[in-house]
């Protein structure tokens, strides 16, 4: 028995193109295309489709709480931001071919996890996966991982990602356990894959809570030895200036 040709996309798993077949068939007769034409159409439809709905789902796994993008920052607001060279490693994706890890450091409100989200949302555009986490609850997962013995898989799940983003380093008191955790993905992802990393503590900082200071100068080594370094520690707090303006209004 012949089935009517939406039941048989709906067999293919082909949702899209039956949603829309009727659609098609009135596009061709309207227009008078070609079977050539017609069919030409219909694939680049579909193709962007699947791209599109790829791409949401890259968005949704990363779990980013903000989509935000480069062409919403402010750069005015913070003149003494080298905003040529953010721009040149933003344009050329030269941190996913080169494996390099971006680090953001500066004070708080200042603009970084923003920044580095948009960096993270770009890499997901051009069909890389990345994830977003903030440190604190990364150091909470690698202790749960150590309680019910998944420290592999956990391991294994953040060394995958093509691109990693790990938001305020710093928040949070780690024991020995999960700096070695935590060492062993950065480790991994050394000269593999980027990761980036937002701190409102300067490198010199930073063994305040890693409390290894031998594990520490390891780890600063390997994240800046192949690695763009952004201090916006001259930069001002965007929260500041905003929460200023109404007051200056008559």
């Amino acid at each position: 028995m012949n089935k009517e040709p939406t039941d048989i996309l709906k067999y293919l798993h082909l949702a899209n193109l039956s949603a829309h077949w009727e659609e098609y068939l009135k596009l061709a007769a309207d227009k008078d295309l070609s079977h050539a034409h017609l069919l030409a159409h219909v694939l680049q439809e579909e193709y962007q489709r699947k791209r599109e709905n790829a791409h949401q789902l890259r968005i949704k796994h990363a779990h980013i709480p903000e989509v935000l993008v480069l062409e919403t920052y402010p750069f005015e607001r913070q003149p003494k931001l080298n905003k040529k060279r953010i721009l040149a490693i933003y344009d050329t994706l030269g941190y996913m071919q080169h494996h390099q890890n971006l680090i953001w450091l500066g004070i708080s409100g200042c603009g970084k996890t923003g920044l580095a989200t948009s960096f993270l949302i770009h890499a997901i555009d051009q069909g890389y996966g990345g994830r977003y986490v903030l440190f604190a609850d990364l150091i909470n997962e690698l202790y749960a991982a150590v309680a019910d013995h998944s420290e592999n898989r956990v391991l294994k799940k953040y060394i995958a990602f093509d691109i990693l983003l790990i938001d305020e380093m710093g928040y949070a008191e780690v024991d020995p356990v999960q700096v070695r955790l935590f060492f062993t993905i950065m480790h991994e992802r050394h000269k593999k894959k980027p990761t980036i990393i937002t701190s409102n503590m300067g490198f010199d900082e930073w063994g305040s809570f890693f409390k290894n200071d031998h594990l520490t100068a390891a780890l600063i080594d390997r994240l800046t030895e192949n690695s763009h370094v952004i201090n916006m520690k001259g930069c001002k707090s965007l929260r500041a200036t905003l929460e200023a303006e109404p007051c200056a209004q008559p």
